[in-house]
């Protein structure tokens, strides 16, 4: 409705162009607006105050010259000018009423559009190391880069899903020495424990089930380190599989820092911004000229007791994936990874590889904070040091945990709090959101209990009946849930679906409490009913873009 109207005012903008009474330049982008008071109109713009200066006229005069060009049409019922020169439109009845038989017509496809017209994007996230289980960090990553991922798909892009295990480095040598330890019968309080070891229980696990397998029986004092280490990297990527499974995400590539290696791709990678010359030897070490591509200092490649520091395989990797065809690659990562940007974008730019300054794009979130009877909780007994995400799920259950961690927007810290997550109240906001589609579905089953058969075709012929402010409120949110994916999509912000379904509920649920649906007038209970069954279509949308069950009862 939004870009309907937007249109209408560029037809009128266009008009006043060829007038003369706007000078010939670009447009701008006409803004449309949900009005805060309803008395003022459905929507309204600023398009007047912002051209009012070029026009050479007052903001209010030029408003009206606005209204006076735009196209007769049947979306407008009125309008007028108010303020300094904000134009407020008021929707006529039958524009408002025509969204219904469009959800039901088009269902689950409802929101959906072509934008990204096919093309290939890459999402990257979780991406955990393989040297532990996945912490509450790390599920934030997972629901808000696969809600990412929803929104892409629902919005027209050929998406792939990618996780990147590091599993190379100290980290991992500090898993296989671990590891060992605990083969050795040593604990984490014992003399011998490794320095920088992994102190949680599944690192005993993890000693105990290398023993028990077959291949690996005999080796008691766990002399063979490189199969402890390939063993334990194994068992974890495993064990992170199966809490993703069990939150409901998947992947269509998982690609290994190792092969980066072992394939050549991180040697050829430094060889070529030599070439080209845009790194240089000081105190021994390799630098990067990072500072000609907007860092602040250059950094270092190669230090000078050897081995490659932490971004230069995430060169050699991102070059990978531009070569694979990407040309769009969002990485969902947590913010302690903000210092690599500027450095991975360097190296991309220093390799002369075609690829845009700018690429990729990343959303990075905030950390978590996990609380549970009014007490933060750190610790988790299996990892030793922090709440894991299988925690979660086994206290919240999947709906509620993938829901809470992106209902709030990724660059804001959050407060994850278990103990409203297993409320069912009107304040957890997946119960409410959740009983806002069940309660559609008693109440069709009450109408089929009491023989009152929904009939939707006299139901959409009697839309007009539906003339309560609760019922045009419910008829505005529901025209607003295309715009909401597409900008959800568009500024990769899936917490913005999360807010909009509870706005929904909201208006389900006050419409629910102020009228009766099943009654005595077949024509205005099916209309009510075609507005409840279109609502209840809605939520199961949005719902299935966060990755969280719409149940039928509860």
């Amino acid at each position: 409705m939004k870009q309907q109207l937007a249109d209408l005012i560029v037809t009128a903008l266009r008009q006043l162009q060829a007038d003369a009474i706007l000078p010939p330049d670009a447009l701008p982008a006409v803004q449309i607006d949900n009005t805060k008071d309803k008395s003022h109109g459905d929507l309204a713009t600023n398009i007047a105050m912002v051209l009012a200066k070029k026009a050479g006229k007052s903001p209010r005069d030029l408003a009206t010259a606005i209204l006076a060009t735009i196209p007769a049409n049947a979306l407008i019922a009125k309008s007028d000018i108010a303020g300094p020169g904000f134009i407020n439109f008021f929707i006529a009845s039958d524009a408002q009423l025509a969204v219904i038989p469009r959800i039901l017509a088009e269902a689950e496809n409802f929101g959906c559009t072509d934008v990204g017209n096919g093309v290939n994007v890459q999402v990257e996230f979780v991406s955990a190391n393989p040297t532990g289980p996945l912490h509450v960090g790390h599920g934030r990553g997972a629901a808000i880069g696969d809600c990412l991922c929803r929104l892409l798909q629902v919005t027209g892009w050929n998406v792939t899903r990618e996780f990147y295990y590091n599993d190379a480095g100290a980290q991992i040598n500090n898993l296989a020495r671990s590891v060992q330890a605990r083969v050795l019968g040593l604990g984490p309080d014992d003399q011998g424990w490794p320095e920088d070891g992994y102190r949680g229980e599944y690192i005993a696990d993890i000693a105990r089930a290398y023993l028990a397998d077959e291949k690996h029986v005999h080796d008691i004092n766990g002399e063979d380190v490189e199969a402890i280490r390939h063993f334990a990297v194994a068992y974890l990527r495993n064990e992170q599989d199966l809490d993703l499974t069990a939150f409901d995400v998947s992947f269509d590539n998982f690609f290994l820092e190792s092969s980066l290696y072992t394939d050549g791709k991180v040697e050829a990678a430094v060889q070529q911004l030599i070439a080209n010359g845009y790194t240089y030897e000081h105190d021994g070490a390799l630098w990067l000229k990072t500072t000609e591509f907007g860092d602040d200092k250059d950094r270092v490649m190669r230090k000078s007791e050897g081995g490659y520091t932490y971004f230069v395989p995430d060169v050699a990797y991102h070059l990978n994936k531009w070569q694979r065809g990407f040309t769009r690659v969002i990485n969902e990562q947590g913010a302690d990874h903000h210092s690599t940007i500027t450095r991975v974008r360097a190296g991309l730019q220093a390799l002369k590889a075609d690829i845009p300054a700018g690429w990729p794009d990343y959303v990075l979130h905030q950390m978590v904070t996990v609380m549970r009877g009014g007490e933060e909780v750190k610790i988790s007994k299996r990892a030793g040091s922090y709440v894991t995400l299988r925690d979660l799920i086994e206290w919240c259950g999947r709906d509620a945990t993938r829901y809470f961690l992106v209902s709030r927007a990724a660059t804001s810290q959050l407060v994850f709090d278990v103990d409203l997550a297993v409320a069912k109240s009107n304040d957890n906001p997946v119960y409410y959101i959740q009983y806002a589609h069940a309660r559609v579905c008693s109440v069709l089953r009450q109408a089929d209990e009491k023989q009152l058969l929904w009939d939707q075709a006299r139901g959409l012929a009697s839309l007009a009946l539906l003339t309560t402010a609760q019922e045009t409120d419910l008829l505005n949110m529901l025209a607003r849930y295309p715009e909401t994916v597409a900008v959800a999509a568009r500024d990769l912000a899936p917490h913005i679906i999360a807010q909009y379904l509870r706005e929904l509920a909201a208006g389900l649920h006050t419409w629910y409490n102020a009228e009766q649906f099943l009654v005595e007038d077949a024509a205005l209970r099916d209309a009510r009913l075609a507005l409840a069954v279109a609502t209840r279509q809605v939520l199961r949308n949005g719902l299935s873009i966060l990755g969280v069950g719409a149940p039928e009862s509860m």
